[in-house]
């Protein structure tokens, strides 16, 4: 009898430490997939870490055949800024591999007898606002508007959203064995800037912000990235954790469309500033707005409207401005480096 498990890709990332721990503590058997070698920490709460590439179809194919897989959480992806600098490569990872893991859900499906649930984290890189003064005067961005993403990151984005409806509304409508039934149950979360007290920022265009925390608590200097005055909506990690869960959780009766906004607050750069500032008094951080990376973020939504969330599956983040920050951040991230010396210079990343 095969295993029911959780597969979690990209399960070393920001998203995926969070998560492990959250599935752990609900006692919910993991299986995880990683270019590297598990975080050591989390290894004792899974029951198998894989490393290897999702674009390894034969080691997808072992996964299929060796567990039952009843959800997947598709962490795994080239983030925005390295994305810009080897697109193709980005493309591969973060389509191809998307196509592959869609496969292994149907295939499961088919072993299975039922729908398999594919949780899929996209971004605010899909939208791509024409102008500054337009992004400003819009505020709130609902999901079906300004779809028009200037980065590799956004465009991947964007078409795999698709492939994930094609995949459960419409996979091989064609084809004389067609299924009637759904095979992916697709589910898929916008977010916004994501900051984590744990883990250290990996190359995200809405980094500079968790990097001016983590530089000012570890005392090194930090030029930040993007003009004072851009703004940007974000989400503590622990509450992107429970957007992901509570998505999944949801009866599918609840779900009125398959790719939803969710946010927690939105803020400038100038804003975050005097926040670490204040809580960090001797931080050397200064502004110097890279041309060629402000001209992506300023196509990206000050905020974004998540109102079908909270009204299809009750989307409440946990944390708003002043707890993200005061109750959260800020002593999170003091408790690491004082137990960690040593520095991490994220200004080079």
């Amino acid at each position: 009898m095969r295993e029911q498990v959780i597969l979690i890709t990209g399960a070393n990332g920001e998203i995926g430490h969070g998560l492990i721990r959250y599935l752990a503590e609900q006692n919910c058997p993991i299986v995880t997939l990683d270019v590297n070698p598990l975080d050591k920490a989390l290894r004792p709460l899974v029951s198998k870490w894989i490393v290897g590439d999702v674009l390894d179809q034969i080691l997808l194919g072992r996964l299929v055949v060796e567990h039952q897989i009843r959800t997947i959480y598709h962490l795994a992806s080239i983030l925005s800024t390295k994305a810009e600098y080897n697109p193709e490569t980005a493309h591969r990872i973060n389509v191809e591999g998307t196509l592959n893991l869609l496969r292994l859900a149907v295939e499961q499906s088919q072993w299975q007898g039922q729908s398999v649930k594919f949780i899929y984290p996209s971004s605010i890189a899909v939208y791509g606002m024409p102008s500054l003064e337009e992004k400003r005067r819009i505020g709130k961005v609902k999901e079906g508007e300004y779809t028009f993403p200037t980065t590799m990151y956004g465009c991947n984005k964007l078409y795999c959203e698709s492939l994930g409806r094609y995949y459960s509304k419409h996979y091989r409508q064609l084809a004389a064995d067609a299924s009637t039934e759904p095979t992916v149950d697709f589910r898929c979360l916008r977010f916004p800037g994501l900051i984590s007290a744990e883990t250290i920022p990996t190359g995200g265009t809405s980094d500079y912000g968790p990097e001016m925390l983590h530089a000012a608590a570890q005392g090194i200097p930090y030029s930040c990235f993007v003009r004072p005055d851009t703004t940007l909506p974000f989400m503590v990690m622990p509450d992107a954790i429970k957007a992901l869960v509570k998505l999944e959780e949801a009866d599918v009766s609840k779900i009125s469309q398959q790719v939803y906004n969710v946010t927690s607050f939105s803020l400038s750069a100038q804003e975050i500033y005097e926040i670490v500032m204040q809580a960090f008094p001797q931080a050397q951080i200064t502004f110097e707005p890279d041309p060629r990376r402000q001209k992506i973020v300023d196509t990206w939504p000050e905020d974004v409207d998540d109102s079908a969330a909270r009204a299809d599956w009750g989307w409440q983040p946990d944390y708003d401005l002043e707890h993200a920050f005061q109750g959260f951040l800020i002593p999170k991230i003091r408790e690491r480096y004082a137990h960690k010396p040593e520095t991490i210079d994220i200004a080079k990343s």
